[in-house]
């Protein structure tokens, strides 16, 4: 498996893990509640935070643990990177018009902060299943 792979299942375990259990914690709390009143400024930033710092210090150790990888990039690896950062970007794109949708109509910011995270969250889902398959299936 090369280096570019690894961060590719780095990303994507990381992104959808940290989602998980921030959508866990705060949606737990919409049944019954006013939106309004839910924290949810500063567990978003924590999973935010988290997940970078997570995916760094995890790349860190993929890097010590395959020193010769580490850096290797061929040009299969940047055409497998550009189309799946093309399918991310799309995929956030039109995935963006949901919280936009609902700032115009002036919704709860819980949801739009929430939409447009998901948003990001569903991105780089998308663009890690489109490297994940090209690099085991082939480009």
């Amino acid at each position: 498996m090369s280096s570019e792979e690894k961060r590719t299942w780095i990303y994507v375990v990381v992104a959808v893990g940290v989602a998980v259990v921030y959508f866990a914690t705060v949606l737990s709390k919409v049944p019954g509640t006013d939106v309004a009143t839910i924290a949810y400024v500063w567990p978003m930033l924590t999973a935010i935070g988290v997940g970078v710092a997570a995916n760094i210090v995890l790349n860190i150790m993929a890097a010590i643990l395959s020193p010769r990888e580490a850096d290797k990039t061929d040009e299969r690896d940047k055409q497998i990177n550009r189309r799946g950062e093309y399918v991310g970007f799309y995929v956030m794109s039109v995935a963006a018009i949901v919280p936009l949708g609902l700032a115009m109509a002036k919704v709860e910011q819980f949801w739009i902060a929430n939409t447009l995270y998901l948003a990001f969250v569903l991105a780089a889902l998308a663009s890690s299943i489109v490297k994940i398959v090209a690099y085991r299936r082939g480009f």
